[in-house]
Order: structure tokens, then C-alpha cells, then sequence
């Protein structure tokens, strides 16, 4: 009995092993892991939209009043060219870029002939401020001129660019929007001194200073300045002669005094017309100075033509030269040769830098707005056709002052030397021996 009991517990202990060995296995449980980190892209904002460009006018207005007839037309008459010519080489290059309206606008330049009377300039320059709006103004010629046309800027609020004028005094008034790139009359008072100094040895420069000039505001101020020069070099004033402006003025006792005192520099400034009558009759009375400095009347080819060899000699301060080694120089010659059978006046150049400096404002700006306008002339630091070009806090312009003489029929820059056409010539020999 015992032995069936043990064999019935070893059937049931196999028959278990056999049912376990027939069982599935168990597998694993996988351990759990992150989920994948999907970067999601920042949110980003839409592409802006360029907001776009108001409509770009046709032209940037500017305007000039400009003694093309009157006292001062000749000068004038130098001074217009060199308008035209930039404007004209300006435009042939696309124009002014203006980044307010993304192009490049054409320049146009509207001028009156305000025929050499302050009062009609203040008009006209009234008129194209009402009529045309312009951007900026280009002045015409002569001290009295730009002193009533600055004051119409100063007061519309327009930049205002002017040479061929050297009255100083216009500059104290404390004008924001008046420019002048050209030499003022402390300058060339300084200057006058300082050149025959420098060109001249001691032993033999001349002592004896006469003084011609006009009652003007421009007259009373350089010949003062002249005389205070004089003192501090070592000259000394025998005649100051005093004249209003006009064409025909009798300088007779004048030059007799000059004469009778031994005077051999003569400091003069008269139009045109007057100082060919003043040369006649220097040399009719037989006075040669050995230096002359006659601003403003010997600058044109009229000058040369009319008066021979008693124009010969003279010296004069216009602010600039042709012969300048500046670019553009050339090619403002060869535009001038090509219309008027000469390189370019005195005037032009100077007129010329006036429309460069005038556009490169604007461009600078990137506005036609005038105070904007105004504040990038301001800091005008630049290459122009009369050379680089700075203005200080009141407007005057930091340029070259080149002396200039009429030699054999033409008119040479003689000083600085670096700058020179030809050899300054002291002393003018006689006019009774050309």
C-alpha cells in the first residue's frame, strides 16, 4: 500500500514538470523611456512690409537772383555759368539722390536778373520762395547784393549758398542758413601782407601804402582791416581815399596825393568801368605803384581787352583760378572752352563749388527738408572744383585765397606757389615803359 502511495506522488510530481516545461515563457517588461523631444520652431513674426515711398517730385527747386545787367554784371555774368554747367553735369549723372523717395531727382535752377539793385533781388528771391518752394538759393554777386538777399534766406528759412562777395560783417548777424565758400575780408587783408612778405625780400619790398576804396559797408571794412594789416607788418598807410560805388568816379586827387606821398602799393577795389577810369588816369599823371592789388574790376576779359598794358600787372584776389589742380578743374575748362573760347572765368569755379556743395547736402540729408538741408551744409567737409571745403559756426567757408595777375595779356596765378601758372612779377615796371 505504501509503495503505491509513493509512486502515485512521483506521477504527480513528473506530470507537474511536464506542464511547466509546456507553459510559455515570461518576457520581459521594457523599462519606460522619455518620449522624443520634438523642437518645435519659434514663432515667428510676418516678414515686415517696407513701407513704401511717396511720390518723388519732379525736380529740387533752386533759385537765384544774379546781377546779370547794373553795376555788378559783370561779375554776374561769370558767376552764372558755373550755376549751369554743375546743374547741367549733375543731372547728366541721374541727379540727386534723395533717400526720402528712394531716386535720384533732377536739379532745376530758375534765376532772375535782379539787375544789380538789392531791392529787386529781395523780390525775386521772395517770388521763387512763394512760386517754387525752393529747396535752396544760389546768390548773385557784390557785398550790398548778398547782404539784403541773405537776410530774404535767414528769414524764409532757406539754405542759402553765395560767393563773389568778401564783406565779412554779413557773417556777424547771426544768419544760420547763409554759406559762402570765398575768401572774406580779414583773409584777404591778412593774406595781402602776408603774400608779399613771403614773395618779396625784406630789403626790397615796398614801405608806402595808398588806399582807394568805396564808402561802402564793404569799403569801410576791408580798408580798415587793410590799414590794421599794414601796421602789424611794417607798412604804413600815406593816402586813404574814399569813393561811392559807381562807374565813373574822378579818382584824380587821389592819385596825386598817392603820388606826392611815394606810395608804391595800391589797395583798390572798384567796379569794372571806375577802375579802368582810375588806370587811365594813373597813367596819365605818371603814378606806377610797384604792387596793386584792384579787387573786383580787372577779373573779366573785358579787363585784358580794353585796357592793354596799362592793365598789365595788376594783382587780384577773386578765389580761385582755371589753373587750380583740383579735380573737375579740366572738365569745367574744356565745357567753358568749348561755349566761350576760353577756360573758365574767375567767378565760375567758385560758382561751380556752390551748386557741388548745395547737392551733396541734400544727398546727405536724404531730404528736400530745408533745416535738414541746412544742417548737412553745416558740415560740409569736401572736394570741390576750388579745392576742400569746411565752414565754420558762421558760415565763411575755409578755402583757398589765391592771388592772381594779369602777365602778358593773361590772367596767371601767381601765389600760392604750389598752385602757380607763372612767376609772380614785382616790381610793375612804369606804364611809360611797357
Amino acid at each position: 500500500m505504501k509503495t503505491k502511495l509513493v509512486s502515485l506522488i512521483a506521477i504527480v510530481l513528473m506530470m507537474s514538470l511536464v506542464i511547466a516545461s509546456c507553459a510559455p515563457k515570461p518576457t520581459a517588461t521594457p523599462e519606460p523611456t522619455e518620449a522624443p523631444v520634438v523642437e518645435e520652431p519659434e514663432p515667428t513674426e510676418a516678414p515686415a512690409t517696407e513701407e513704401p515711398k511717396p511720390p518723388a517730385p519732379e525736380f529740387i527747386e533752386i533759385g537765384a537772383s544774379i546781377p546779370i545787367t547794373g553795376n555788378f554784371g559783370s561779375l554776374g555774368n561769370m558767376v552764372l555759368p558755373g550755376y549751369q554747367y554743375a546743374v547741367r553735369d549733375i543731372n547728366a549723372a541721374g541727379g540727386v539722390y534723395v533717400e526720402e523717395y528712394g531716386v535720384k531727382i533732377p536739379l532745376r535752377l530758375t534765376f532772375y536778373d535782379d539787375e544789380s539793385d538789392p531791392t529787386k533781388a529781395v523780390s525775386k528771391l521772395e517770388t521763387l520762395y512763394s512760386d517754387l518752394d525752393v529747396t535752396a538759393y544760389l546768390g548773385g554777386a557784390g557785398s550790398s547784393m548778398h547782404a539784403a538777399a541773405s537776410a530774404i534766406a535767414e528769414k524764409n528759412k532757406v539754405p542759402y549758398c553765395g560767393i563773389a562777395f568778401a564783406l565779412y560783417t554779413i557773417h556777424q548777424q547771426g544768419y544760420k542758413y547763409l554759406f559762402s565758400p570765398f575768401p572774406k575780408s580779414p583773409q584777404q587783408a591778412k593774406d595781402t601782407f602776408e603774400y608779399l612778405n613771403a614773395a618779396i625780400p625784406e630789403g626790397e619790398r615796398p614801405t608806402k601804402v595808398a588806399i582807394f576804396s568805396y564808402s561802402d559797408d564793404w569799403g569801410k571794412e576791408i580798408g580798415g582791416l587793410w590799414e590794421q594789416e599794414a601796421a602789424k607788418n611794417g607798412y604804413e598807410v600815406v593816402v586813404r581815399a574814399e569813393n561811392p560805388v559807381g562807374p565813373g568816379n574822378d579818382w584824380t586827387d587821389a592819385i596825386l596825393q598817392a603820388k606826392a606821398a611815394g606810395a608804391e602799393v595800391l589797395l583798390t577795389l572798384p567796379i569794372f568801368p571806375d577802375g579802368k577810369g582810375m588806370f587811365n588816369t594813373m597813367a596819365q599823371l605818371g603814378w606806377t605803384p610797384k604792387f596793386a592789388l584792384v579787387i573786383r574790376a580787372p577779373e573779366g576779359v573785358n579787363w585784358g581787352e580794353s585796357m592793354g598794358k596799362i592793365g598789365e600787372y595788376v594783382t587780384i584776389f577773386p578765389g580761385w583760378h582755371n589753373g587750380e589742380k583740383f579735380p573737375g578743374v579740366a572738365e569745367l575748362n574744356a565745357s567753358y572752352q568749348t561755349e566761350f573760347g576760353r577756360p573758365a572765368d574767375l567767378l565760375t569755379g567758385p560758382a561751380y563749388a556752390c551748386v557741388q556743395i548745395i547737392a551733396a547736402a541734400i544727398e546727405k540729408a536724404g531730404t528736400l527738408d530745408r533745416e535738414a538741408v541746412r544742417d548737412a551744409m553745416a558740415a560740409t567737409d569736401m572736394m570741390t572744383v576750388i579745392g576742400p571745403v569746411t565752414f565754420n559756426e558762421h558760415g565763411t567757408g575755409n578755402v583757398l585765397n589765391p592771388l592772381i595777375q594779369w602777365v602778358n595779356g593773361k590772367l596767371e596765378l601767381v601765389w600760392p606757389p604750389d598752385q602757380a601758372t607763372t612767376d609772380f612779377v614785382y616790381p610793375a615796371p612804369p606804364f611809360e615803359e611797357r
